[in-house]
């Protein structure tokens, strides 16, 4: 058994951005876990076709770390992944990083107040564990009947088989999300026909990206306070939008008008337009960006299906007026299990329950996101409540990495051996959560999103201004939460939270 004192689990941008806070901070015994052959998380594993960020380069990076050679104002998957490489081999992260690693399952185990992690390379043994497996790492793959019995290729989009020529092929895609919106106008270009499946049409509004010139570049790496100003004002104008999402759906009219405005200027027969047209409020789902979706749409050698599957054969997709469609290759673009990750059910808490069965009662509930009643000594990095409908995620796993840095440093001065976030608290503070989003757009827009869970709460967002999360993990607040500083004595702890 490998006995470390504090075990990440993730090596994407909050495993890394752990990582290294942790050994800035004094912390070196720690070791990081990840199933993948190198840094990237999401960017390492998400390769398809057009796949790049909707949030603009200078923001997409670590305040720490910034990138003065990002190509374009919206960096692409390639850009992204080699800069988390770059960034982890800068602070010598690899060296404690352990590859290929899958990490099975994670159990506290109350006599030793330790966390026994079980991989397919061995086990360890960790006095904190940190979870930054991330909420876009397990494909969601459609429940359709007849799925299995198609004859063809299939693919999630997280997935891609890059080894498969789709020249000249009928393919179908079925979602019309973030990625698919990527994927589609790059398929459009090479393939023979292409069905695009959707079921509901999201706002897609332009997108603003373009190459940096050679004085940008230039500014950018002489000049650091250029980037610096950048970055804070594409942050500045970011949070703007959060307003409208969170209290008053009003202030978004004008990305509605921006959102129709990019229909009206690719497609111009009325039939499809009104079939690309959203019914509900912008921002309710994802607000998506780009300038080649709806023009990837109108070309002759793409079909929009808005009737639904009603199953799949050995060779082809039925909708549900009973046209049959036949198809190569069916690409699956419908996201990720974020309320109910995989993940959730290898991580066992004091009272013998996974992650996945506290949270099968009501949903998932944490404290700042990072910590969860009756799983003491864990810390998960985008936890529960902290997803964000409008700006970066790497300015929020900032705001948690100073609540770790400063719960890590509290452990250690006051000789913790357990320590959990109280009932109470936890409840207090999701109940604050839920009334500021009752107002929100999420909630009154006139849609269904992955943002709610199966319950119909929204358990992934944080509602409003993102400095203000910033401020609530700027400290560690101990009186929060139970704790014990003798090894093996554990005082009763508070009744769960389901």
């Amino acid at each position: 058994m490998n006995d470390v004192k504090i075990a990440i689990i993730g090596a994407g941008f909050s495993g890394l951005g752990a990582a290294i806070k942790l050994q800035q901070h004094g912390f070196e015994d720690f070791v990081v876990l990840d199933r993948g052959s190198d840094f990237g998380g999401t960017w390492r594993d998400n390769t398809y076709p057009g796949a790049a960020c909707d949030v603009p380069s200078h923001l997409y990076s670590y305040s720490f770390a910034p990138n003065p050679e990002w190509t374009r104002s919206f960096s692409r998957q390639a850009e992204i992944h080699a800069y988390i490489n770059r960034v982890a081999e800068k602070y010598e992260i690899r060296r404690r990083t352990h590859f290929n690693t899958d990490v099975q399952d994670s159990r506290w185990d109350e006599a030793s107040n330790r966390w026994i992690i079980d991989t397919d390379r061995g086990q360890y043994r960790a006095e904190q564990l940190i979870g930054a497996i991330g909420p876009l790492c397990e494909p969601n793959l459609p429940d359709i009947k007849g799925i299995t019995e198609f004859t063809g290729e299939i693919f999630h989009s997280a997935r891609w088989d890059h080894d498969y020529d789709l020249t000249g092929k009928r393919v179908a895609v079925i979602g019309t999300g973030a990625s698919a919106i990527q994927i589609i106008p790059e398929l459009a270009k090479k393939v023979a026909h292409l069905d695009v499946y959707q079921r509901t049409a999201p706002w897609v509004l332009p997108r603003a990206d373009r190459p940096y010139t050679g004085v940008e570049h230039w500014a950018f790496k002489n000049v650091p306070l250029v980037q610096q100003l950048s970055r804070a004002g594409i942050y500045a104008g970011h949070e703007l939008v959060s307003y409208g999402l969170t209290h008053n759906p009003n202030l978004l009219k004008p990305a509605e008008l921006a959102g129709r405005a990019n229909i009206a200027r690719a497609i111009r027969d009325p039939e499809l337009r009104a079939k690309v047209t959203p019914t509900f409020r912008a921002g309710c789902k994802r607000l998506l960006l780009s300038n080649t979706y709806y023009p990837a749409l109108a070309q002759a050698n793409t079909d929009v299906v808005t009737d639904g599957i009603d199953h799949v054969d050995t060779t082809g997709i039925v909708s549900t007026d009973g046209t049959h469609r036949d198809v190569d290759v069916i690409v699956v673009a419908t996201g990720f299990h974020v309320t109910d990750s995989p993940g959730f059910e290898h991580i066992t808490g004091a009272d013998g329950r996974t992650l996945a069965q506290v949270w099968d009662h009501h949903g998932m509930s944490g404290y700042k996101g990072s910590t969860v009643n009756g799983f003491p000594n864990l810390f998960l990095m985008i936890g529960p409540s902290t997803g964000l409908g409008h700006t970066s995620m790497v300015y929020m796993i900032e705001s948690q990495l100073n609540y770790l840095v400063d719960y890590l440093r509290t452990v250690t001065e006051r000789n913790i051996a357990r320590i959990e976030v109280r009932a109470d608290e936890q409840k207090r503070y999701n109940a604050a959560l839920k009334d500021t989003l009752s107002d929100s757009v999420w909630e009154n827009g006139g849609c269904a999103s992955w943002y709610k869970d199966k319950f119909g709460n929204i358990t992934t967002l944080w509602p409003g201004f993102t400095f203000n999360f910033r401020r609530a993990t700027k400290r560690f607040d101990l009186p929060a939460y139970q704790v014990n500083t003798e090894v093996g004595t554990a005082e009763p702890v508070a009744a769960g939270v389901n």
